[in-house]
C-alpha cells in the first residue's frame, strides 16, 4: 500500500518538475492576471455558472448586519445553520441537508480541514476582510481546480481581499471599532502597502471580546414563562493573518498565514430547569498556505497548492465548579499537510481537459486513554472535461480517492472510491438571458478519525457515507436602461439527494458506552428559488434587494420497522427563506433583512413532544459616511432581532432577543 502511496507522490512531482520548465509564450488568456487601464462597469454581468451558485460580495455582503461567516449564510437558499447561541457558540453548516461532514469549505482556494470530526466552526471566521462568500451545490464551475475542489457535495468559497491601489497611491487603511450587547469589544484593523509594481503585501487583525450574557425566556416544567440570564457564554478571540501577493508573467502568486486563538465559555443546554454550565474550551488554529498559477503556453496552464496546518484544543468539564460534571480535561492536536497540482489543456477554442493530483497527511493526538494516535495518508487525482459551444456547455469528471491509515492499534482498511459527475447547461435563446441547466454528481464523505477512533466509540470498519444528487434549474438575468428596474436575476433549482450508508452512534450493551454503524439512509426532494433585483430611482436613490426560499422533505428511510420510517429528518424545516433590502441615498445607507425558519423536529421522531415552533427574526441597520480628514468614516447603528422574538434554532439554546451594534469604520 506504501509503494502505491510512494509512487504517486513521485509522479506528481515528477510531472509539476517537466511542467516548470515548458517554455513561456505570450499569450492572452481570460483567467491570466493582466494589466488593464481602469474602466467604469456601469450594467450588470450576466450570469454564465453552469452549477447552481449564490453570491454575496462587495458591498452586498458588508451592508448585512452579519460580521462572520455563518451569519452571512443565512441568506442562502438551501442552507440550514445550527447556531448553538451567542456571540461564541458553535455555527455549523449544512447544504440541502445532506450533513455539516459533506461541506467543503475553501479559505482563498484551499479547503479548510478538520480530520478529527469533519465540522469547520464558521464563526471564527469574520467578514471585515472578505471580499466575497460563494456557494455552489454539486462543485465549482471550473474544471481547472485542485483535485479536493471535486470532493464535496456542496462547497463555501470564502475569498478575502486581494490589494487595489488607486493611481499615486501605496497604501490602503481600514480600522474599525464594534461595540453593543453582550459587552462586545470587537476592534480590527487591515493595512494593505504596495512593495513594487508587481507585488504588494496585506496584515489583518481582529480582538473580540464578549461576555456572552442576554436575558431569555424560557418555559419552566412547571408550565410557567420565566426570564433568565444566559451564563458561560464568554468568548476573547483574536485572529491574525498576513499575506503576500505577486503578479508574474502570464500568472500570479501568493501566500498567507492565519493564526486563530481563543477561550470561549460552553454555555450548554438549557435542561431539567439547569441554567448555568461551566464547561470551558481553548483553541489554537494556525495555517500557513500558498498558491501559484502561471500560463505556460496558449495550451498548457499550471495550478500548485501548498498548505501546512496545525490545530490545538483543550476542553475542560470541572466538577469542582460544576458538581453535575464528569471531570473531562482533554487535549488534542492536529497537523495537516497539503500539496496539489493541477495541470489544464486547452486542446481546441471549444474543449478544455484537467489533470490534478492531490497528496494530503493528517495526524491526530489526545491524552486520552488507550488513544490509538492514527494517521492518515490520502491520495486523490481527478480528470475533468468541458465542452463549450455557442449555446451549450457540458462538463464532466472523474475523482479518484484512495485513503490508507495508520494507528498504534488496528487502522481502517484502506479505502479506494471512483466517483463521477456530469454537468450540462443550454442557453435556448442566446440573447434572452435564460439559462437551463442539470448536472448528477456521486461523491462521499470518508469517516472522521473519532468515527473510527475514538476511544470505545469508534468503529474500525464503517463504510464511507455517500451522497448521489440529480439537479434541473434554470437561472433568467437582464439588465434595463432608462427604466426604475435596472437587473433582475431570477434562480430556481428542483433536485433530489440521497445520502447512503449515513453513520450514526448507537449504543451498545449499556448507555456509558456507543458506537458509529452505518445505518442511516435519507431522501432529499427540494426547491430552492432566488431572486435579484436592482432599482435606481431618481438620480441618487438605489435600491437592491434579494429573496430567497427553500421547500425540503428530506425523509429518513434507515429503518422500515421503525414507527417513525419515512419522518422528517431532525432540524430541517419544510419551508424557509430570507428577505433583503438595501437603500443607499448620497452618504446614507439602511438595510433590513428577515429571516425565517419554518416548523420542524428536534429528532427522527416525528412527534408532538419534539415538535419545533417557526422562528423569525428582523435586523434593521443605518449608516451615514463621512469625509474625516484623508479618508472616509462610516458609521453604523444596527438592531438585530428587532421585534424580541425568543427563539432556538437548536433545541434547548436559547438565543439572543433584541440586540444593539454600534460601528465605527474607517478607510484611508
Amino acid at each position: 500500500m506504501l509503494n502505491k502511496l510512494c509512487y504517486s507522490v513521485m509522479f506528481t512531482l515528477l510531472v509539476w518538475g517537466i511542467n516548470m520548465c515548458a517554455p513561456v509564450h505570450a499569450q492572452n488568456k481570460l483567467d491570466s492576471l493582466q494589466h488593464l487601464n481602469e474602466v467604469v462597469v456601469t450594467a450588470r454581468a450576466v450570469q454564465k455558472e453552469i452549477f447552481p451558485v449564490q453570491e454575496l460580495s462587495g458591498r452586498q455582503l458588508h451592508q448585512l448586519s452579519s460580521h462572520n461567516v455563518a451569519d452571512a449564510l443565512r441568506y442562502f437558499s438551501g442552507i440550514q445553520i445550527k447556531d448553538y447561541g451567542g456571540v461564541g457558540g458553535l455555527k455549523t453548516v449544512n447544504i440541502r441537508s445532506m450533513g455539516t461532514n459533506h461541506v467543503g469549505v475553501f479559505y482563498d482556494g484551499i479547503e479548510l480541514g478538520n480530520a478529527q470530526n469533519g465540522t469547520v466552526d464558521l464563526g471564527r471566521f469574520s467578514l471585515d476582510n472578505m471580499e466575497s462568500v460563494t456557494l455552489y451545490n454539486g462543485q465549482k464551475s471550473a474544471i481547472f481546480q485542485p483535485a479536493k475542489d471535486f470532493g464535496s457535495s456542496g462547497s463555501i468559497y470564502l475569498q478575502t481581499r486581494t490589494p487595489q491601489f488607486e493611481e499615486g497611491k501605496k497604501y490602503n487603511v481600514k480600522a474599525s471599532f464594534k461595540t453593543g450587547s453582550f459587552g462586545v469589544a470587537n476592534p480590527s484593523i487591515l493595512w494593505e502597502q504596495k512593495l513594487g509594481e508587481q507585488i504588494s503585501s496585506s496584515f489583518s487583525a481582529e480582538y473580540l471580546h464578549s461576555s456572552g450574557k442576554y436575558k431569555f425566556t424560557y418555559r419552566m416544567q412547571e408550565g410557567y414563562d420565566t426570564t433568565a440570564v444566559r451564563q458561560n457564554g464568554d468568548l476573547n478571540a483574536l485572529r491574525v493573518e498576513g499575506g503576500l501577493f505577486g503578479r508574474i508573467n502570464q500568472g500570479y502568486w501568493k501566500a498567507k498565514a492565519y493564526l486563530y486563538n481563543s477561550e470561549r465559555g460552553y454555555p450548554g443546554a438549557i435542561v431539567r430547569n439547569k441554567f448555568s454550565h461551566e464547561d470551558r474550551q481553548w483553541d489554537t488554529n494556525f495555517f500557513t498556505q500558498g498558491t501559484f498559477k502561471k500560463d505556460f503556453t496558449q495550451w498548457y496552464s499550471l495550478l500548485a497548492n501548498a498548505k501546512y496546518a496545525y490545530d490545538y484544543l483543550h476542553y475542560l468539564a470541572d466538577p469542582n465548579k460544576d458538581e453535575s460534571l464528569m471531570y473531562v480535561n482533554n487535549h488534542y492536536y492536529q497537523q495537516e499537510v497539503y500539496t496539489s497540482v493541477a495541470n489544464r489543456f486547452n486542446l481546441f477554442p471549444w474543449w478544455e481537459a484537467s489533470f490534478s493530483a492531490d497528496y494530503q497527511f493528517n495526524l491526530l493526538n489526545a491524552d486520552l486513554r488507550d488513544f490509538v494516535y492514527p494517521r492518515r495518508h490520502t491520495l486523490l487525482a481527478s480528470i475533468a472535461t468541458a465542452l463549450r459551444f455557442k449555446q451549450v456547455e457540458l462538463q464532466a469528471s472523474l475523482l479518484e480517492t484512495y485513503v490508507h491509515d495508520t494507528s498504534s492499534g488496528t487502522p481502517a482498511p484502506d479505502k479506494q472510491k471512483l466517483t463521477p459527475s456530469f454537468f450540462v447547461s443550454w442557453r435556448p435563446f442566446p440573447q434572452s438571458g435564460l439559462n437551463l441547466r442539470g448536472f448528477y454528481k456521486r461523491i462521499f464523505r470518508m469517516p472522521t478519525l473519532n468515527d473510527l477512533y475514538y476511544t470505545f466509540v469508534g468503529n474500525i470498519n464503517l463504510e464511507p457515507e455517500f451522497t448521489t444528487q440529480y439537479d434541473l434549474g434554470f437561472t433568467y438575468s437582464r439588465t434595463f436602461n432608462g427604466t426604475w428596474l435596472r437587473s433582475l436575476e431570477v434562480q430556481t433549482d428542483v433536485y433530489y439527494n440521497e445520502v447512503e450508508n449515513k453513520i450514526v452512534a448507537t449504543p451498545t450493551s449499556n448507555f456509558f458506552r456507543w458506537t458509529m454503524v452505518n445505518l442511516g439512509n435519507v431522501e432529499i426532494r427540494g426547491v430552492d428559488v432566488a431572486l435579484q433585483t436592482g432599482w435606481k430611482i431618481g438620480r441618487e436613490l438605489t435600491v437592491s434587494n434579494r429573496i430567497n426560499y427553500t421547500y425540503q422533505r428530506a425523509q429518513d428511510f434507515t429503518d422500515p420497522k421503525s414507527e417513525f420510517y419515512g419522518g422528517q429528518i431532525p432540524y430541517i424545516p419544510w419551508h424557509s427563506g430570507s428577505a433583503v433590502v438595501n437603500l443607499q441615498w448620497r452618504s446614507w445607507e439602511a438595510s433590513y433583512s428577515f429571516i425565517y425558519t419554518g416548523e420542524r423536529y428536534s429528532s427522527q421522531a416525528n412527534i408532538p413532544y419534539n415538535y419545533q415552533l417557526p422562528w423569525y427574526t428582523s435586523d434593521f441597520s443605518v449608516s451615514k459616511g463621512l469625509k474625516v480628514w484623508k479618508g472616509d468614516l462610516k458609521l453604523t447603528l444596527e438592531v438585530n432581532n428587532l421585534l424580541n422574538q425568543q427563539y432556538e434554532v437548536v433545541t434547548c439554546y436559547p438565543m439572543p432577543g433584541t440586540n444593539f451594534k454600534l460601528i465605527a469604520q474607517y478607510n484611508f
